[in-house]
């Protein structure tokens, strides 16, 4: 059976991704160990509160070496939430007045705040919006419903990166893919059937290596 980690990257909350998965039959193990992240099959990067923090951490626990390497492989990989932001280049949520944190730079874009207009975080349930059909949103209808809750949004350089559309005051991107790589705003596993029907979908991705 193919080896799925869930990154320990010290900003999330992993035992509901792990329930989550235990619910749809898939086994994993979390780790924030380099060696154990980087024999796996396949690896679930999630991520809640400041991006700063959250990618120093990364280079605090030697964890950003490895998850690129983990990328670069070809690895079947799903960033969620700031997992997902931490994918991109750059934010804005910085505490420096003289430039943006730095990410992986997996997704070439940038984090921004949603503006001053809209209230924040944006938190609730929402429609995502496929741009193109992809595996991962196999069997959920165009427009399902998700769970999220953030202050920012990813904005990647190409339009091709864009898997899946929200609209909140605009529409922004709350699902990417490079390669085999998938990011989602939102918490698959906080969103009831559909975000089952998602993470069981990420699972026939990982069977099929």
């Amino acid at each position: 059976m193919p080896s799925l980690v869930i990154v320990d990257s010290g900003s999330a909350n992993l035992n509901s991704i792990y329930k989550a998965l235990q619910i749809v039959s898939l086994q994993s193990v979390i780790s924030d160990n380099p060696p154990v992240i980087a024999s796996a099959d396949a690896v679930i990067f999630p991520g809640v509160g400041s991006f700063e923090y959250a990618a120093a951490l990364l280079e605090r626990k030697g964890l950003s070496e490895v998850l690129l390497e983990v990328i670069a492989a070809g690895k079947p990989f799903l960033g969620i939430c700031l997992g997902m932001q931490l994918l991109f280049s750059s934010s804005t949520e910085s505490s420096s007045l003289t430039g943006n944190s730095s990410g992986l730079n997996v997704v070439h874009g940038l984090v921004k705040r949603f503006p001053c207009n809209l209230h924040v975080p944006h938190v609730g349930w929402n429609q995502v919006n496929l741009c193109f059909d992809h595996p991962l949103f196999d069997g959920l209808s165009d427009g399902a419903y998700f769970y999220f809750t953030h202050s920012y949004y990813a904005q990647p350089d190409l339009e091709s990166h864009t898997l899946a559309l929200t609209e909140y005051g605009f529409p922004f991107t709350s699902a990417t893919v490079v390669n085999s790589l998938c990011g989602v705003q939102f918490h698959p596993e906080k969103s009831g059937p559909a975000g089952l029907r998602l993470l069981s979908n990420f699972g026939k991705i990982i069977a099929d290596l």
